[in-house]
């Protein structure tokens, strides 16, 4: 399942998906998360009143890759592979407690 993370949707209800994952992951399919500098983040992330660029939502994109992880989701699209991959990792360990003792 993919719940659309930033298609016709507003601010408001990216986050509220974000929120939400725990009860979509709950009808047992693989759930898949696209949030990497999407629109909603740089919103988030304005400043003056301008969007952030998406070259500057890594970070954004690192905190809702770890929300969406640690609600439930099992894969997610990004644009910073490497990054994300070591963001997958640590929120993997939070949740998961066989990959804390495998380090």
């Amino acid at each position: 399942l993919d719940p659309g993370i930033g298609f016709g949707k507003s601010f408001a209800q990216n986050y509220e998906l974000l929120e939400k994952l725990p009860m979509m992951a709950k009808l047992g399919y693989p759930l898949l998360v696209g949030t990497s500098r999407k629109g909603f983040l740089g919103a988030t992330l304005a400043r003056e009143g301008k969007p952030a660029p998406p070259e500057d939502r890594i970070w954004g994109t690192a905190a809702t890759v770890t929300a969406a992880i640690l609600n439930g989701a099992h894969m997610v699209r990004v644009h910073d592979v490497a990054e994300m991959v070591q963001v997958a990792h640590v929120a993997d360990c939070v949740i998961n407690p066989a990959r804390r003792q495998s380090r």
